[in-house]
């Protein structure tokens, strides 16, 4: 009998991107009143891949976070949207080195054949976890991945580079980075009232940290200038216009 395909989908609890973003305590942490928190969308596009593997090859689909209590409605969304069981690592998501040690822990002792990270978090933008996670438990790795197939114990990958895709083929385990165009936005599955209701009852097992201590650490945050005010020139005013791109935004 053929052995179900085993597969780790890491999920990040984001920040919408329709949120105002403030900070707190003199601009070194980020203030979560007010913010709506959503499924890293990268995470969400390898999530759906996932269900895809699950419907028409049977494989067993579990989903992890890294972080407090606050994050678990997100992952009973990826519960509701078919995930099997969940897994929540109980401690903040600190940097991508601890992140990715503690979410290798897990998957090494699962035996996991396929992990699935978003190629980065849209709230930090890191980029690391995928990659560090192959690294530590010596798995294949494709980054930026926009298309996967896996036949038994072969995957066929494409990846996403400057102006084109290179296609990769790996054997298993492998761990990926998942993007847009891993899936089609329109292939996107919004839970419906029965998969919000099925995921009440699947497991969310907490599992505490084996606390590796993380390797960077933000000191303070930014937010981007304020934009200037727009400036009308009519469209007789061509000198008026050279003078102004000139001198002011000095663009030319």
């Amino acid at each position: 009998m053929i052995q179900a395909m085993k597969i780790l989908v890491c999920i990040s609890h984001v920040p919408d991107t329709t949120s105002k973003i403030n900070f707190k305590e003199n601009n070194s942490k980020f203030d979560t009143n007010g913010v709506q928190y959503v499924i890293n969308p990268n995470d969400e596009f390898g999530l759906t891949r996932a269900m895809w593997f699950k419907e028409k090859q049977n494989a067993i689909v579990d989903v992890i976070n890294v972080g407090g209590p606050e994050t678990e409605p997100t992952l009973r969304k990826a519960l509701a949207i078919g995930a099997d069981s969940a897994i929540r690592i109980n401690m903040p998501a600190l940097d991508g080195f601890s992140v990715a040690s503690e979410i290798s822990k897990i998957a090494k002792e699962g035996k996991y054949e396929l992990i699935i990270a978003g190629r980065e978090s849209i709230d930090y933008n890191g980029g690391m976890v995928p990659g560090i996670i192959a690294e530590l438990i010596n798995y294949n790795y494709v980054a930026n991945c926009i298309s996967l197939e896996i036949d038994e114990n072969k995957a066929t990958a494409a990846r996403e580079i400057d102006g084109g895709k290179e296609i990769i083929s790996s054997d298993l385990p492998l761990v990926i980075g998942s993007q847009k165009g891993l899936v089609e936005e329109k292939d996107l599955i919004i839970p419906n009232m029965r998969g919000i209701m099925q995921a009440r009852q699947k497991s969310l097992e907490v599992i505490e940290p084996i606390e590796v201590n993380p390797k960077t650490l933000s000191n303070k945050y930014e937010k981007p200038s304020p934009k200037g005010e727009v400036k009308m020139v009519g469209s007789e005013e061509i000198d008026k216009l050279i003078d102004l791109l000139h001198n002011e935004a000095k663009v030319i």
